[in-house]
């Protein structure tokens, strides 16, 4: 699917028409240089790759300085491939958040925050263990039994249980695009999408 990459700004909040109040993300969404074309006869697939953020000189190796210097623009810190774009882009165009229309949908994926080692009911939604009578009295959260003692005499592949939770690449399908500010490339969306403030995400049609 065709798209773009941004950063996440941060959430605040709309009112529709109604005067219903919307949660909203606020993404800068773009300007993105297309570093590479990958076309059916070289490569055996029609692709993009979009390049986001200027990266310092002094951060680059001069291998990627060769690869964007072919596309015309400075190293970048973000580069994704998308597929499915209508329009035909040539090495060094620029795309900008005018790609998405008012009122379209998208999903948006990212990095999910981390949270660190997290017990099962705040990472697993457990609703506890046992009473808080009869005598026990630290046991309201533990996860309970994790398996058998004789047969199988092991713990399966997957338990739920304890650990560390977060840091994981999650989507959000079906967000509507509210509001496409272009002079400023921002791109308000309903709803939350995943990761912390100034996060990469990727925003496909």
């Amino acid at each position: 699917m065709s798209g773009l990459i941004g950063r996440k700004i941060g959430m605040t909040s709309l009112f529709d028409e109604n005067g219903k109040n919307i949660p909203c993300t606020v993404i800068e969404a773009g300007p993105c240089v297309v570093t590479q074309v990958r076309t059916e006869e070289v490569d055996g697939y029609n692709a993009l790759q979009l390049g986001f953020d200027d990266k310092k000189a002094k951060s680059s190796n001069k291998a990627l300085d060769g690869h964007f210097k072919k596309a015309g623009t400075i190293a970048k810190r973000k580069v994704v491939e998308f597929q499915g774009f209508e329009q035909e882009y040539n090495l060094g165009d620029t795309i900008t958040v005018e790609h998405f229309e008012e009122g379209e949908f998208v999903d948006v994926s990212g990095i999910s925050k981390g949270k660190g080692f997290q017990g099962v009911v705040k990472r697993h939604g457990f609703g506890g263990v046992g009473q808080a009578t009869h005598g026990q009295h630290n046991r309201l959260r533990a996860p309970g039994s994790i398996g058998a003692a004789s047969y199988p005499a092991r713990v399966f592949k997957g338990m739920r249980m304890a650990g560390r939770m977060g840091g994981d690449r999650v989507k959000v399908e079906n967000l509507r695009v509210l509001k496409v500010v272009a002079d400023k490339n921002l791109l308000v969306v309903k709803g939350a999408v995943p990761g912390h403030k100034n996060s990469y995400v990727i925003i496909q049609k």
